[in-house]
């Protein structure tokens, strides 16, 4: 329990924000009602499935829906992986959301279905309930007993720390105590910048020290206050309180914890490994012996499957199966295949997934973005990637996204932003856009061009007309 609380308080600490391919998305952009509004949270377009999409996240709330799977099907560049992430930030922190893409499963060290099952675990959250031993009160009083070493002042600083005695005077309203402190919780009390006036918390079994504010009694001590200053009352009755306190851990980080040497510390090296059999069958019946006695709940996540036609018929019979599991979290897949063969077979079938695991799919499909949808997603990843472009430089970036693909005209984006500081401008013009359409090669471009100059490439050859439609080259 103690390395399931180190986990929760560790998700805590700040991250770095970084821009991503998706970072612009807040939600699905939908109103009361669930229709979408045209350009919204950073969704534009793909009215109807993001209105599918919002039905299904209703169902998810509602917890209605377990054990589905729902298939995102289109064209590649329209949206898929955007509506998966805009579903993953409207469910918020609390519901587990885990993102793999079907190649990198299999990239990993592990069997086949030992990874789809650490895949399916990191989305299924546990809500562990316990409780905990608090003091809280309002800080009268703080006295530290410095020692003096023998040594004199070539006493090192750890011992004299460790030596360090104290006491803490603590009130609430009804009562008020002296607490004998340790060089650790003087520790504590020094980082968190204790001082007399505050209501503080103390947690006895793990010595963590909360800050919750100034007392509104002492709001007249000082002339001036910083604006981040938050006055609290002063608690009232027993110092001593019992509080229930709620941990969210997932799966697949319980069977780390408990089938790792290093424990707690598996989880941030990365080196999960395979996991036996017999400790996930006992951290089920741990987690079901905490549920039958209101200590837990099970949140069942989602988990989002790019790249579904790269799975194989074995990797599809084990999601069957899995999928009927009581706890089996919401599934949702995408690909941008038509028909295809089945990975692993002879047989094709739309959008290379067998006909018995397509029967269990809600299917939502994506059409291709407008030029209207590209002007205004473009207008959003400028704003996102703070770029101030003219409006003639945007109006040639979205013929080029319309001429060629979404994707490559969000790429130049920033390319060109490089290109007007190069030239120490502070507005992205059309000519900046031009200069880097000229030296980065879209599909289209490159593909003639690797036709045009076909024999001066090694081992390449161009597909004559015997090779059939199946080995013609692909965009």
């Amino acid at each position: 329990m103690a390395e399931l609380k180190r986990l929760s308080e560790s998700r805590d600490l700040t991250r770095i924000e970084r821009i991503g391919a998706h970072s612009h998305i807040r939600g699905l952009g939908l109103d009361s009602s669930l229709e979408a509004r045209d350009a919204s949270e950073g969704m534009v377009g793909q009215l109807p499935a993001r209105r599918a999409a919002g039905l299904i996240l209703q169902l998810i709330r509602q917890g209605k829906i377990a054990g589905r799977a729902v298939l995102l099907a289109g064209q590649p560049g329209t949206g898929k992986t955007a509506l998966a992430m805009g579903i993953a930030k409207s469910l918020g922190a609390e519901t587990p959301f885990a993102s793999v893409a079907a190649s990198e499963l299999f990239s990993l060290d592990l069997s086949k279905t030992e990874a789809l099952t650490q895949a399916f675990r990191r989305a299924i959250g546990v809500r562990i309930k316990e409780e905990a031993e608090i003091i809280e009160g309002e800080v009268i009083e703080i006295s530290i007993d410095r020692p003096v070493s023998a040594g004199g002042s070539g006493a090192s600083s750890g011992a004299a720390a460790a030596g360090k005695t104290g006491r803490l005077t603590l009130k609430t309203t009804d009562m008020e105590t002296v607490y004998e402190l340790g060089g650790k919780m003087i520790e504590a009390l020094g980082k968190e910048k204790v001082q007399s006036g505050d209501v503080i918390a103390l947690d006895k079994a793990s010595g963590k020290v909360t800050k919750l504010g100034r007392s509104i009694g002492r709001s007249r001590d000082y002339d001036a206050v910083g604006a981040h200053t938050k006055f609290v009352k002063c608690p009232e009755g027993e110092l001593q309180k019992r509080k229930e306190v709620v941990h969210c851990v997932t799966l697949h980080e319980i069977d780390v914890i408990n089938s790792r040497t290093q424990g707690f510390l598996a989880l941030f090296t990365g080196d999960t490994g395979e996991i036996r059999a017999e400790v996930r069958e006992q951290i089920d019946t741990k987690v079901a012996e905490w549920r039958e006695e209101g200590k837990a709940e099970i949140v069942p996540g989602v988990l989002f499957i790019d790249e579904v036609h790269m799975l194989d018929i074995e990797c599809f019979s084990f999601l069957n199966r899995a999928l009927e599991n009581d706890m089996a979290p919401i599934l949702v897949i995408a690909t941008n295949r038509g028909i295809t063969t089945i990975c692993g077979t002879n047989y094709r079938s739309p959008h290379g997934i067998p006909s018995d695991f397509l029967d269990r799919l809600l299917i939502i499909t994506t059409q291709p973005y407008t030029e209207d949808d590209i002007r205004k997603i473009l207008d959003i990843r400028c704003e996102e990637e703070d770029v101030e472009m003219s409006v003639d430089a945007k109006v040639l970036l979205t013929k080029i996204g319309t001429e060629t693909s979404l994707r490559y005209a969000i790429h130049l984006i920033t390319s060109a932003a490089l290109a007007c500081q190069k030239r120490k401008g502070k507005v992205v013009e059309m000519e900046d856009i031009s200069r880097v359409y000229q030296l980065f090669l879209d599909v289209k471009r490159s593909t003639q061009y690797l036709m045009e100059y076909q024999s001066q490439y090694m081992f390449s050859e161009i597909p004559g007309e015997d090779d059939g439609e199946d080995d013609a080259m692909q965009s």
